[in-house]
């Protein structure tokens, strides 16, 4: 995929980035800030007694890192990992965390203009962990809010929620 608004950022201040990943036909959006590294899907230490989402931990440079499979977080059915199966390695408020998307699209620059607040779905549709969703032409792009999504000491309600 191609990198909507690559125009030069000098200028334009206003201008968030977001790292853009595929969970099926969907597309959502992280803030750049909060990724740390992609990494190829590799062997994860399952651990017992944890919620469905949470696969295990792995080893990164020393430092055991929970993995969350954002597909099941998400309530979307499961898929089998493949060669485009990748592991983003994000901050959540102190914490280090991997989360496995299916695949990582590009970076998108996202201006003002072009977010729109979650719509209202009604009662009972917990839209909580979007923070909106980018129109670029006729892209539409769900941006997640990780610290709702994954939990965070804040307040976030996630899995790795205390």
């Amino acid at each position: 995929m191609s990198t909507a608004n690559t125009s030069d950022l000098t200028g334009s201040p206003d201008v968030s980035q977001f790292l853009t990943f595929c969970l099926g036909d969907e597309e959502y959006g992280l803030e750049i800030l909060r990724v740390q590294e992609i990494k190829g899907y590799s062997k994860i230490t399952p651990l017992p007694n944890t919620p469905r989402e949470v696969k295990g931990v792995m080893n990164l440079r020393g430092a055991v890192v929970p993995i969350i499979d954002l597909r099941t977080r998400l309530g979307l059915s499961e898929a089998e990992y493949t060669v485009f199966t990748v592991i983003v390695v994000v901050t959540v408020g102190t914490k280090i965390v991997g989360l496995v998307v299916d695949a990582v699209s590009d970076v998108l620059n996202v201006e003002p203009k072009e977010m729109v607040p979650t719509p209202d779905l009604g009662a009972g549709v917990d839209v909580s962990f979007l923070n909106g969703i980018a129109r670029t032409g006729e892209r539409l792009v769900s941006l997640l809010n990780i610290d709702k999504l994954v939990g965070a000491p804040d307040g976030g309600a996630g899995p790795l929620a205390p």
